[in-house]
C-alpha cells in the first residue's frame, strides 16, 4: 500500500496523494532528457522558496559568462554589519576596486569571486540572497532580469560592482540572512571548510553513499539537509528526490534497504544535474516533478493522475 509522504512537517501534519502516482524515478539517461516545452498546469510562480545548489550555480555561471576577465571599476558596499561580516564598507570597497575577476567559484550554496589577488568576496546566499546582472537574465529564482524601469541598484543591494566594460552586478538580500565576507582562502575557513562533498561537483559513489547512510540514525530528510553531509541540498531538492525515490522523509537513514539507497543516490544525481542543466528555471522542470505542486501547494495532475497535497483541516 502506498504510504503518504509527510513533506515539511513543520507546515503540514499530513500529506495525502490521491490516487498514488506512478513511480517518478527518471527512466532515461540525463542526456536524453529534454526540458519541458509546456508549463505545468499549476506550477509555483515564484520558483524555489530559497536558493539551493542549482540557483547558486546559475548565478555562478552568469558571473563566469559575463564578468570574468573584467576589472572592477567601482564598488559600493552596504553599511549592514549583520550581512557584511568583519569589515567596514570602505575597507570592503577598497579591497575590490582595481582588481580583476578571474573566476567564479561555488561549493554548496556558497559562491565566491576569485580575483587577481586576495582577499576574495564570498557570498553565503542564506534564504533570499541573489545575484543580479543588469541586462542579463540570471535565473527565475527571483525575477529574470533587471529592467530599465526597475530600481537599480535595489535598495536591498549589499554589494554593488561596476566593471570596466560598463556591466553592473549586485548581490541583494531582502531578508538579511545572507552573509558576505572578504576571505583570503574561502575554502579553508568556515562555512565552506565545514561543508560535505558538493552534490554536483563531488558526488559520492553509490557504495560510499550507501555506507554513509548505514551510520546515520536520523531521519533521511534531516540528513539530506545537513550541509556537512552533502553540500547544496535544501528543502525543495530533498522533497523532490525523496518523492521520486518513494522514501518517507522521516524514515531513519540507517534503516533504508540497499536498493532504496541506490535509488535515492540516482535521484539526487538526476534532479541536481537536470536543474543545473536548465539554469534552475522551474518552468522547464519535468511536468511530473513534485516541485510544481509541493511548493505551489495546489492540486494538479501527473500522468493523468490527480495529485493533491492537503493541509490539515
Amino acid at each position: 500500500m502506498f504510504r503518504a509522504l509527510a513533506f515539511g512537517l513543520d507546515r503540514f501534519q499530513s500529506t495525502k496523494l490521491f490516487p498514488p502516482p506512478r513511480p517518478l524515478v527518471l527512466s532515461r539517461p540525463l542526456h536524453e532528457l529534454r526540458p519541458s516545452k509546456k508549463r505545468a498546469k499549476k506550477p509555483s510562480q515564484s520558483g524555489a522558496t530559497m536558493p539551493e545548489l542549482p540557483e547558486v550555480e546559475a548565478a555562478r555561471r552568469a558571473v563566469e559568462d559575463h564578468c570574468v576577465g573584467q576589472k572592477i571599476k567601482r564598488a559600493v558596499v552596504a553599511d549592514d554589519p549583520k550581512v557584511i561580516e568583519g569589515v567596514s564598507p570602505s575597507g570592503f570597497q577598497s579591497s575590490l576596486e582595481g582588481k580583476t575577476i578571474v573566476a567564479a567559484k561555488r561549493k554548496g550554496k556558497n559562491m565566491w569571486f576569485q580575483l587577481d589577488s586576495p582577499p576574495f568576496p564570498s557570498f553565503q546566499f542564506g534564504m533570499a540572497g541573489a545575484i543580479y546582472i543588469k541586462g542579463v537574465a540570471v535565473t527565475e529564482y527571483k525575477r529574470s532580469a533587471v529592467k530599465d524601469t526597475d530600481e537599480w541598484p535595489s535598495k536591498y543591494s549589499k554589494v554593488f560592482i561596476e566593471l570596466e566594460n560598463g556591466l553592473e552586478l549586485s548581490f541583494t538580500d531582502k531578508r538579511r540572512f545572507a552573509r558576505v565576507r572578504l576571505l583570503n582562502n574561502p575554502t579553508s575557513v568556515p562555512p565552506i571548510s565545514e561543508l560535505g562533498p558538493d552534490a554536483l561537483l563531488e558526488p559520492m559513489t553509490v557504495d560510499e553513499f550507501t555506507e554513509s547512510l548505514t551510520k546515520k540514525k536520523i531521519a533521511i530528510k534531516t540528513l539530506l539537509l545537513d550541509q556537512s553531509f552533502i553540500a547544496g541540498i535544501g528543502n525543495w531538492i530533498a522533497d523532490e528526490v525523496l518523492y521520486q525515490a518513494k522514501i518517507h522523509p522521516l524514515e531513519t537513514a540507517s534503516s533504508l534497504a540497499k536498493e532504496s539507497c541506490a535509488t535515492l543516490h540516482k535521484c539526487i544525481k538526476e534532479v541536481v544535474q537536470f536543474a543545473v542543466q536548465v539554469d534552475a528555471k522551474c518552468s522547464l522542470f519535468p511536468l511530473e516533478w513534485l516541485f510544481h505542486f509541493r511548493w505551489g501547494k495546489k492540486p494538479g495532475k501527473v500522468n493523468g493522475k490527480i495529485l493533491n497535497i492537503q493541509e490539515p483541516s
